[in-house]
């Protein structure tokens, strides 16, 4: 809590109107994201996984495997909320299902703030979350990111209030149980899971002064924690046990074939499967996008002033610069504060820094990836504005004082301003006003994001209901079909290689019930040059020209139907 006499000194220097000014700026900001949400989705993995799997269990009436889709076999606790909208046929919605749990995160942040710090740092550190660049593109899109977000939050804070309520067990398992909704909302999930579950006998350690049998006691908390983390989770591992004998597939799924599970086949392609064991993704950020080792080694901090939408060389996404520095200023040593508040801190700092450094060696870096970081983040940029607005009114000298005025001050500004131009550019990029006030319809604006709708809504218009169709190179985006679909280029690879004349393949397509090809053409046109040698390739062309007719073109995407 922060001392009576420092909140009185700061609020008195905070005029209200400051409050009411940043109250408004926060209703304008929600209204900003939900006018830019309002548009039909086109995002990638809404399209891949998030309203695509949801769309087939409705239509199928229930939860099935689907082994040509690698995603299907993640945890689904917001896809099944989706779910909802969508049986309604509403697919914007689930948009603001996802924005919702972005608004509960900057509950958590202010609630949090207003007791340590004053009302207006409270509302800045949910306005400045709010409207970090990333947050604000997952809340205007389908994806489960904000979800896991809240959750690993609300759990590590529920942490803090155990301690601070003399470890009452209901707190201890309310951050259990949110802290295994968070692990059945994504896989990420797991490093909120290790980091958390390592933090309860830390803390109560840290809390306690018994030696051995608080030790002991420490360690059947953690593992109490763990438990009921997993129970929340186990649905989705039963599942995936029940179908590949993995609980988390498909991660770690060479370990688990290694120890003798004899895991269903599932359709995936083998070229992607054996480039990701043969290559680290340090290795392929240098192959690829030519990075020097140096440059690798910074992307921790990188990611803070490089990030790009859309770009994966500059981690898909963007954040505020202001999140790596502020956070320091969080550890003046200024004034006496309790050791509860003090140790918040560095949990905080061990929370952010350890999940950056995981998903760092573990995986390629998506922003969006270790968003989980971000409100201790925020929470810690707050205090350090806080302490270092605290510590000027200690300063004797008047310019002392204006110095640290004019660098909290400007602070802010700056940080602000750097979200805002952001949330100004999103207004022309998603071009929302048009769609909502009729001037474009959705058929059109789907298509100017996603060139291949137009063949898509042919084929649900003109295909049969009986159709099934193989899609090659159209990124998996599944969702706005309408007839059964089938994403299988390493099935289709090894139908062509196996195949020892043209009716091989016919035949085989025929036996998988597949009527129809869409594809990308250039990239399909490269898969051939590249994948397949000369006497393969003429197998292939030979079934293509005699049993493959054109139905419809556009935009470098063609659908054919196979003549029987």
């Amino acid at each position: 809590m922060a001392p009576a006499k420092y909140k009185k000194l700061t609020e008195s220097y905070t005029k209200p109107y400051i409050n009411v000014f940043l109250i408004v700026l926060l209703f304008i900001l929600i209204l900003s994201i939900i006018i830019l949400a309002l548009v039909p989705p086109i995002s990638r993995d809404a399209l891949i996984h998030h309203l695509a799997i949801p769309k087939l269990y409705l239509k199928h009436g229930a939860i099935y495997e689907i082994p040509d889709r690698v995603f299907s076999y993640y945890p689904m606790n917001l896809d099944l909320l989706y779910m909802i909208p969508l049986y309604f046929e509403n697919d914007i919605i689930p948009k603001l299902i996802h924005f919702a749990f972005a608004v509960l995160t900057a509950w958590l942040i202010y609630d949090y703030l207003k007791k340590r710090t004053d009302t207006s740092y409270a509302l800045m550190g949910a306005l400045f979350f709010l409207s970090i660049p990333i947050i604000v593109k997952l809340s205007i899109t389908v994806y489960v990111d904000l979800g896991l977000v809240f959750f690993s939050t609300a759990s590590l804070l529920l942490l803090f209030k155990w301690t601070e309520n003399q470890h009452k067990l209901k707190y201890l398992i309310a951050s259990a149980v949110t802290c295994g909704l968070a692990l059945g909302t994504k896989y990420n999930g797991l490093i909120s899971l290790l980091l958390l579950t390592s933090l309860v006998p830390l803390i109560y350690i840290r809390h306690t002064h018994q030696k051995t049998k608080g030790q002991m006691k420490a360690l059947a908390f953690g593992t109490f924690f763990l438990l009921i983390a997993l129970t929340i989770f186990s649905p989705w591992m039963i599942r995936n046990y029940k179908w590949q004998k993995n609980p988390v597939y498909p991660l770690y799924n060479s370990w688990f074939q290694s120890i003798g599970s004899e895991v269903s086949p599932s359709i995936s392609d083998p070229d992607t499967v054996e480039s990701k064991r043969g290559l680290g993704h340090f290795a392929v950020r240098k192959l690829v996008y030519g990075e020097k080792w140096w440059e690798t080694l910074l992307i921790p901090v990188r990611i803070f002033f490089q990030g790009r939408d859309d770009n994966p060389k500059y981690f898909d996404g963007k954040l505020n610069p202001f999140l790596l520095f502020l956070p320091f200023f969080a550890f003046i040593k200024g004034k006496k504060r309790s050791s509860f508040v003090n140790y918040d801190r560095k949990i905080f700092a061990f929370f952010s820094g350890f999940f950056l450094l995981f998903a760092f060696f573990q995986t390629d870096m998506r922003i969006r990836w270790v968003s989980p970081m971000l409100p201790p983040l925020v929470m810690l940029s707050m205090l350090g504005l806080y302490e270092m607005n605290v510590f000027s009114f200690k300063r004797s000298t008047i310019f002392r004082k204006k110095i640290i005025a004019v660098f909290v001050y400007g602070s802010i500004i700056a940080l602000f301003t750097i979200n805002f131009i952001y949330i100004f550019r999103q207004f022309h990029y998603v071009a929302p006003l048009p769609y909502i006030t009729g001037k474009i319809s959705r058929d059109d604006y789907i298509e100017r994001f996603r060139p291949e709708f137009r063949v898509i809504r042919f084929a649900n218009q003109n295909l049969p209901e009986t159709a099934k169709i193989l899609a090659l190179f159209i990124g998996n985006r599944g969702y706005y079909f309408d007839r059964e679909l089938f994403f299988g280029q390493g099935w289709f690879k090894k139908q062509i290689k196996h195949a020892n004349s043209p009716n091989a393949i016919k035949t085989s397509l025929k036996k998988n019930g597949i009527t129809h090809l869409l594809l990308r053409n250039d990239l399909f046109s490269n898969w051939l040059d590249t994948v397949f040698n000369s006497n393969e390739k003429q197998i292939f062309l030979s079934f293509f020209n005699d049993y493959a007719t054109m139905l419809h073109s556009h935009a470098g995407y063609s659908l054919f139907i196979f003549s029987s």
